[in-house]
């Protein structure tokens, strides 16, 4: 009843606007039409050449956005390529040209040559068409600028090549030793970047420095690297639009400044060009107002439904927007949550290690007296440091899901990490009538992981296959495993006789906070942290469930992660 309510107000709302609307254009359709006409014609011109004069500002500021985000991309790329690579590894030339062949690929072919350069100004490597592999760019103005501001893009420039070209250089500091990524941007696929907007017949876009050399080449006069013959002016922020009267034709010139290269975007066309639809619409306008009222009427009866489709869609993407954020809100507080919950578990944690090896040394040095004793004591002091160690393990995994610790990757036997698993859990199931199959692959080989993020993972999977059998007075939880030799993984089935998942909830199990369960039963976050971790690890899970025949998780783990990769957490 609530919810058709709450449907009804914005609906009554829409249907009173849309009324007043078509109301106000009768009463407006009955005035005399050419009287009105005039009206709005004297008062339409200016706004309308206003309008064009702001449309003009837009497509110049639209396309020094292409244009900087092209060049940001690019610099960017080799920012992060000086980043996550040594100058031990590029200084390999096989290396260096992997590189280069990935950054084009990634890059759509805009890079012409790649090179390692020190911070004498030599080349260390080369990839590309130019033999420069022993320039030296010692007294070059882009090496001295990269040198002194670590990301430089330079203006066009001839260089040893001999043709006109622009690079991107970043400085890398590594060490004791700097060295520079230098890249040569392809001329012709940038110029086809600035110079492919067309703006009808007498428009063009080029770009000159601040001393107003062509950057590009003008559409019907001058070329690449030729002065302008008038400087572009101070550098402003805004994008400045003017009529120009150069004695032969009236234009409309935009002109913006470019963040980084210091370039100027000049974008222009012919006066009578640009205004031509403004002077057509001042004709048209006269005729259109002396149309029926009837076709006023259909007319904003249908933009009418057009606004509210608009608003109702507006609103509806805001409502989501919210939920986002209250779930990212959730999210986070679960962290800090961890946390805290993880830094007061390890305080008591340290002090019974503390106790423990305390022990432990009083046994070691006490006079040898009933064996059986000594050797029950030492057991169950080694019994402790497992536990410990355990528990050390727990605590590091909720304080990695509040992200402050990194994945610890060791190698163990993953049949004898689930089948002590599996009789940790034993207790439990079979209380509820539950048996546990295990059918272990004999050759599985070891693997490398991180066992406790897995430990977590498989615990929520069992434990939810459990919950499964809720409504059954028995059932059976079957973890399977063997290898896919072909594609280096090992595969963990999980599969139980439970409930199962209706089809609609499949698509959702692994979103945070979505559970079946009844309300207090569940948070909803177990899956999907099953998911996270499991991705994290290089794995995949995967589920297929029947509703009344049971679910069956499959898991993928690739059978080596080397101990000093860094997995995200």
């Amino acid at each position: 009843m609530v919810n058709t309510i709450e449907k009804d107000v914005p609906n009554r709302y829409y249907a009173r606007l849309n009324r007043k609307f078509v109301l106000i254009t009768a009463i407006c359709s009955l005035l005399p039409l050419l009287a009105v006409g005039w009206i709005i014609k004297l008062r339409y011109s200016g706004f309308a050449e206003s309008r064009m004069v702001e449309i003009f500002r837009s497509q110049a500021e639209h396309h020094r956005q292409i244009i900087e985000l092209f060049l940001k991309e690019r610099s960017s790329g080799l920012q992060l390529l000086a980043q996550t690579h040594s100058l031990d590894y590029l200084r390999q030339k096989e290396n260096l040209q992997q590189v280069f062949e990935t950054l084009n690929g990634e890059y759509q072919e805009c890079f012409t040559d790649l090179g390692i350069i020190d911070v004498r100004g030599r080349h260390v490597t080369y990839v590309g068409p130019y033999r420069l592999d022993d320039r030296n760019y010692a007294q070059a103005r882009w090496f001295k600028r990269v040198m002194e501001k670590g990301v430089y893009i330079s203006d066009m420039f001839l260089g040893f090549r001999k043709v006109p070209h622009f690079v991107v250089a970043v400085l890398r500091r590594q060490g004791d030793s700097d060295w520079v990524l230098r890249a040569t941007i392809d001329t012709e696929a940038f110029r086809a970047l600035v110079e492919q907007v067309k703006i009808g017949r007498s428009g063009e876009v080029y770009l000159r420095n601040p001393v107003g050399v062509f950057q590009t080449s003008p559409r019907f006069s001058g070329k690449i690297m030729e002065p302008s013959g008038k400087a572009p002016g101070p550098v402003h922020a805004d994008i400045q639009v003017r009529v120009h009267d150069t004695g032969a034709a009236k234009q409309i010139v935009a002109q913006a400044w470019l963040d980084q290269p210091r370039w100027l975007l000049t974008v222009r066309q012919d006066y009578a060009e640009a205004f031509y639809d403004v002077n057509h619409t001042n004709f048209a306008m006269l005729v259109l107002l002396h149309i029926s009222a009837l076709t006023i009427l259909l007319v904003s009866f249908f933009t009418a439904r057009h606004m509210i489709k608009v608003i109702r869609k507006r609103d509806q993407d805001a409502e989501g927007l919210n939920q986002q954020l209250i779930q990212a809100s959730k999210l986070a507080s679960i962290g800090e949550l961890s946390a805290g919950v993880a830094h007061e578990i390890n305080n008591p944690l340290a002090i019974i290690m503390t106790e423990r090896q305390i022990l432990l040394d009083m046994a070691q040095h006490e006079p040898q007296g009933d064996s059986a004793f000594m050797e029950q004591v030492f057991r169950s002091l080694s019994q402790v440091q497992t536990q410990l160690q355990r528990c050390k393990r727990i605590t590091q995994n909720l304080l990695r899901f509040s992200r402050r610790t990194k994945s610890v990757i060791e190698e163990f036997d993953l049949n004898g990490f689930l089948t002590e698993l599996a009789e940790l859990m034993e207790r439990e199931a079979g209380s509820s009538g539950i048996k546990f199959s295990l059918e272990l692959d004999p050759d599985l080989p070891l693997i490398s992981s991180d066992l406790s993020q897995l430990q977590q993972v498989f615990l929520n999977l069992i434990t939810n296959a459990i919950d499964a059998h809720e409504t059954k007075p028995y059932g059976n939880i079957r973890v399977r495993t063997h290898s896919d030799d072909q594609n280096k993984m090992v595969v963990i089935t999980v599969s139980d006789t439970g409930t199962g998942i209706r089809p609609e909830h499949l698509d959702k199990v692994f979103d945070p906070f979505f559970t079946t369960k009844a309300v207090g039963k569940g948070t909803g976050l177990g899956l999907s942290l099953c998911h996270s971790m499991v991705k994290r690890l290089g794995g995949t899970i995967a589920i297929d469930s029947e509703p009344g025949e049971g679910t069956k998780f499959r898991i993928e783990l690739p059978e080596k992660i080397e101990p000093n990769e860094e997995v995200p957490t």
